[in-house]
């Protein structure tokens, strides 16, 4: 541990992760904690949470779990409010929380649009409207809302809604960094590219026929580097944009992709 985040309080969404192995919110919040923050681990599933909140404890660190659908209103109201009440303060608001299907516009029923562009997308609003006013009380802050590179480029499945739901987080969060700027407070994105992740194996090995090793070898072969990103790619990212080491960098799409995002086609 070096201290990156000593004495500040990261709000981590998406925090937990179903299945074996660590997603990317959960390696974030390990990350922050070991850097010396004090984590508040949010999730919709409260089990996943705890599991994260008590590891890090575990490891010395300060860590309170909490139930939130950062979808709803009153959830992300609530998420922020016991950020507040048991810290005192938020510093960094990570947003991980995403979800994903395949498809093309004829495909999508309205349904399935709406639920991805509320939890993608309202989520990035409902959390930043309910944090913005304590940062701002702060004078400082540093928002990390996880993105695609689907928000920017094609892929190589159809992915309508889910490539607009990022395209709109990249938007929302541009908005947020000039508006706030003058007020001490930062919003960045990382751009996930093909990282190896428990989420990956739940929702896309059926895109390369099934078969999890398979998925792994076309993938690592999609990239540039010859293979895929680690969770801890992700959180090591995100680590620098939530320190004061990125003080100067605001409203920043950064990609962490192995360079695929510049590839014509992969």
């Amino acid at each position: 541990m070096t201290g990156r985040l000593a004495g500040k309080v990261a709000l981590v969404t998406g925090a937990g992760t179903r299945g074996d192995g660590v997603g990317n919110g959960k390696a974030c919040a390990l990350l922050y904690a070991r850097e010396g923050a004090r984590v508040l681990a949010s999730d919709i599933d409260m089990d996943a949470a705890a599991a994260t909140a008590e590891q890090i404890r575990r490891e010395g660190g300060e860590c309170v779990a909490f139930q939130a659908d950062v979808s709803r209103f009153d959830d992300c109201n609530a998420m922020i409010q016991e950020c507040i009440s048991r810290f005192g303060r938020i510093d960094v608001l990570h947003n991980n929380v995403g979800i994903t299907n395949s498809g093309g516009p004829v495909e999508y029923e309205e349904a399935q649009w709406d639920r991805m562009m509320n939890v993608n997308a309202k989520s990035v609003f409902l959390t930043a409207k309910f944090a913005l006013p304590h940062m701002e009380s702060q004078r400082s802050g540093s928002i990390v809302n996880i993105g695609s590179i689907n928000g920017v480029r094609t892929i190589p499945f159809p992915k309508f809604a889910y490539a607009a739901s990022k395209a709109a987080m990249i938007a929302m969060s541009r908005e947020i960094a000039v508006q706030y700027a003058p007020l001490g407070i930062r919003s960045n994105v990382v751009l996930v590219g093909l990282i190896k992740s428990p989420i990956v194996v739940q929702n896309n090995t059926g895109l390369y026929g099934g078969e999890v090793e398979e998925m792994w070898r076309k993938r690592d072969a999609m990239s540039p580097t010859g293979k895929q990103g680690e969770v801890w790619d992700i959180a090591k990212a995100s680590l620098f944009l939530a320190s004061d080491e990125s003080q100067y960098v605001n409203g920043a799409v950064l990609p962490v992709d192995g360079g695929i995002v510049n590839m014509v086609k992969f």
